[in-house]
C-alpha cells in the first residue's frame, strides 16, 4: 500500500491547506510534476497553473496558483504560493470581470506583459472554478 504525504500550503494570506494527500501535483516552472510518498528532497519553482491534491481517499482538490516554491523533506510537502485558492472558493463572476479588464488592458496597450501576466492569472481561475463546479454534480 502506497503512503501519503503531510501538505502545508501557505500563502500571504495565511494558511490555505494543511493535511495529508496521497499526491501532489503542481504547474512547474520548466513543466507540471508530481510528488508521491518517499519522493527525493526538492525545492521546485511553479508558476501559474492548477496545483492538484488527491486526499487519501482520492477526491482531487484543485487551488489556483499564481506562482511560488514547493519544498519536498521526509514525505512532508511545504508549499508556499503567491496565491492559491481553492476552485470552489473562487468567484466565477468576478474571475470573469478580471478577464475582461485584462482584455481591454491589452487593447488599450497597457503594458504588454503586466496584462498577458493578469489575463493568464484570470483565465487559470476560471479554469479551476468551472473544473470545481462540474466535479460538485457528480
Amino acid at each position: 500500500m502506497a503512503g501519503n504525504v503531510n501538505v502545508d500550503i501557505v500563502s500571504p494570506n495565511g494558511n490555505v491547506f494543511r493535511g495529508e494527500a496521497a499526491r501532489v501535483q503542481a504547474p512547474g516552472v520548466q513543466g507540471s510534476f508530481e510528488v508521491l510518498h518517499n519522493h527525493a528532497p526538492m525545492i521546485a519553482a511553479f508558476g501559474i497553473g492548477t496545483l492538484t491534491l488527491t486526499t487519501p481517499s482520492g477526491e482531487r482538490i484543485a487551488f489556483a496558483t499564481s506562482g511560488g516554491f514547493l519544498e519536498v523533506v521526509d514525505n512532508h510537502v511545504s508549499i508556499l504560493a503567491e496565491t492559491a485558492e481553492p476552485g470552489s472558493a473562487i468567484d466565477i463572476e468576478r474571475a470573469k470581470e478580471a478577464e475582461a479588464r485584462a482584455v481591454e488592458a491589452l487593447k488599450e496597450g497597457a503594458d504588454r506583459a503586466a496584462a498577458e501576466e493578469k489575463l493568464r492569472r484570470a483565465r487559470n481561475r476560471l479554469r479551476v472554478a468551472m473544473g470545481a463546479v462540474g466535479r460538485e454534480g457528480r
